[in-house]
């Protein structure tokens, strides 16, 4: 923290000195591009972990205080003591970052201080804010247990808020870049650094970002259970761990589920912003870029699936639901396929000729948005399903209106269904401005299904009846494989989103205002951008593997394993409809 104060009190030296500098200074062996780039990387993904990981924790914790289950306090708790290492981690890279940007583009650095330097010292004293907040919130979770425990949670809740409003200023920053406001022709801004922060693109991405942290710390949360899991010596322990990637992956599921309409909001942004970006997004050179993350969402939607099938074998009562199985699996091959057929493909001439053009004539038809958002609505409302499934599997409902409780649901889907496909057939005989429209119908029949199935679920199976106790610890040990899978699969992804958002603006580095006149002026191909990632990927990975190993370094040799009360609830026999509980704190 320290040193981040420092460097932002140097910045008006640096910048003034900047500007007597060359506006490019070559880089050792290589490009500079390259470099900044992996560092960049490594540490947005990082920043994800310490602002996705703490929103998982304080949703959880706040569930163990409300309920009074002692599992969920001795999770939350379990997660916040992962962020410490990340956090120093995410501070050097970000220095580092910061010391490539100032000596190798100094120009570019000069105008981005000359337009948003106010915002510097609100970062690093928001950055300094969420440090403290969270040593309190970990280290006084016992002193804050019992009649104190609100204001404990409120600390929860107040590191979030001020992890976010980091998020919400550095986004400010990539959006000017993407698409710049508040500046006259010349470039320099004029009036208020309000107007450049809100930008055309800064909501989106905020929305975008902030669910896709969710997902990436419910993601983390599992793939660090699966690593205990498949390490474990005991039943108990398994049990634990278990129960724990279960919770990691019912939160990651839930924000993942709305995160592609915050996607799609996105694009439109950027449409609408200017059309030539969009096109170079979605229909020019990036265009197979989009195929590959099509791909990974696909099999995003497929290992949550799978592994909530699994999960439902340890259920006792589960086999009445299994026969929907097969039918899930068909819908999500089915719109995995869709999802993933390119409109156009690079070809030779002699192909061309004998295909009849760039578009294929069968595939070319599922290759347009209207068959892609018809594939991926649907592919959303069957994980939806496969998770309502889940959800009741050992228990079985006592009220008197379950019949019409059940009929409302299932007519609810089927709407949802019906306006999806209706919307996806009539999107091939409108005009592409008016089918983009069309989207927003599948959307609200998506959202409002899911709306009315929950309304009606919740209070259908509230003291529910129990077939059985979840025989946590017994799930299939590939199971854990699948959660370890999702978690790299979706921090891929999230690199590659970043290279679209940067990519589009091709050799600018403020879009339409600074040009980028180095020798390194070159958008990278898809192919190089895509082993560059992965590998930045695998680095993340390696480094997330030695915080998990930090973490279950400080429990070995000890009996409770956990330094609060209620460290070591009992897992094993636990069920969802029937947990175990330790009494709620009196005032």
């Amino acid at each position: 923290m320290v040193l981040l104060l420092t460097v932002f009190s140097a910045l008006p030296a640096l910048a003034q000195d900047a500007a007597r500098e060359p506006a490019y200074r070559a880089f050792p062996s290589s490009g500079r591009g390259s470099p900044c780039w992996a560092i960049a990387q490594l540490h947005l993904n990082f920043a994800a972990f310490i602002l996705g990981v703490p929103i998982f924790a304080v949703i959880i914790e706040i569930i163990g205080w409300r309920t009074g289950d002692a599992r969920y306090d001795w999770l939350a708790h379990e997660f916040v003591k992962l962020i410490f290492a990340a956090f120093s981690t995410t501070a050097l890279l970000g220095a580092f970052l910061l010391f490539l940007f100032v000596g190798y583009y100094p120009k570019f650095w000069t105008y981005m201080t000359s337009i948003f330097f106010p915002t510097y010292w609100v970062y690093a004293l928001l950055f300094f804010a969420e440090t403290f907040t969270v040593y309190i919130w970990y280290y006084g979770w016992d002193w804050l247990s019992g009649s104190r425990k609100a204001i404990h949670v409120g600390l929860g809740v107040l590191s979030n808020l001020f992890g976010t409003a980091i998020l919400l200023v550095a986004n400010s920053w990539v959006t000017f870049m993407i698409s710049p406001a508040g500046i006259d022709e010349s470039g320099a801004l004029k009036g208020s650094v309000w107007a450049a922060i809100n930008n055309f693109t800064w909501m989106p991405i905020n929305i975008h970002r902030l669910i896709a942290n969710i997902v990436f710390g419910g993601t983390i949360a599992a793939a660090y259970a699966a690593f205990r899991f498949l390490g474990a010596k005991t039943d108990e322990e398994r049990a634990r761990y278990d129960w724990m990637g279960y919770i990691g992956n019912f939160v990651a599921l839930s924000a993942f589920i709305v995160l592609p309409f915050a996607g799609y909001y996105l694009g439109r942004e950027i449409y609408a912003f200017n059309q030539t970006m969009g096109i170079t997004m979605m229909g020019g050179f990036m265009s197979w870029l989009w195929i590959i993350q099509a791909i990974l969402i696909g099999v995003l939607f497929i290992g949550s699936n799978y592994y909530l099938w699994l999960g439902m074998e340890r259920i006792p009562g589960s086999e009445r639901y299994r026969r929907y199985v097969p039918m899930m699996i068909g819908i999500l091959a089915f719109g995995f396929m869709v999802w993933a057929t390119p409109r156009s493909m690079v070809i030779t001439l002699d192909e061309a000729r004998a295909m009849g053009g760039t578009h294929h004539p069968v595939l070319g038809f599922l290759g347009v948005m209207s068959a892609k958002n018809t594939a991926v609505n649907m592919m959303i409302l069957t994980t939806f399903l496969s998770f309502v499934l889940y959800r009741r599997a050992n228990r079985i409902s006592t009220r008197s209106w379950v019949g019409i409780g059940m009929l409302i649901q299932w007519v609810a889907l089927g709407l949802a269904a019906a306006v999806v496909i209706f919307y996806g057939v009539y999107g091939y005989f409108v005009e592409s401005l008016v089918r983009i429209g069309f989207s927003v119908y599948q959307v609200m029949a998506v959202l409002g299904a899911i709306v009315v199935v929950m309304a009606v679920d919740i209070p259908m199976f509230k003291g529910a009846r129990s077939t059985g106790a979840i025989r946590w610890g017994t799930i299939a040990p590939r199971s854990q494989y699948v959660l370890i899978l999702l978690a790299v699969t979706f921090t891929w992804l999230m690199g590659l989103m970043g290279f679209a958002r940067s990519g589009i603006r091709q050799h600018w580095h403020v879009y339409g205002v600074m040009r980028d006149n180095s020798v390194d002026a070159v958008t990278p191909a898809i192919g190089y951008a895509a082993n560059m990632i992965t590998a930045v990927t695998i680095a993340f990975f390696a480094l997330v593997m030695f915080v998990f190993w930090l973490g279950g370094l400080a429990e070995r040799g000890k009996a409770g394993g956990h330094g609060h009360t209620a460290a070591m609830p009992v897992f094993s026999g636990g069920s969802d409809a029937d947990p175990a509980r330790v009494p709620r704190p009196k005032s």
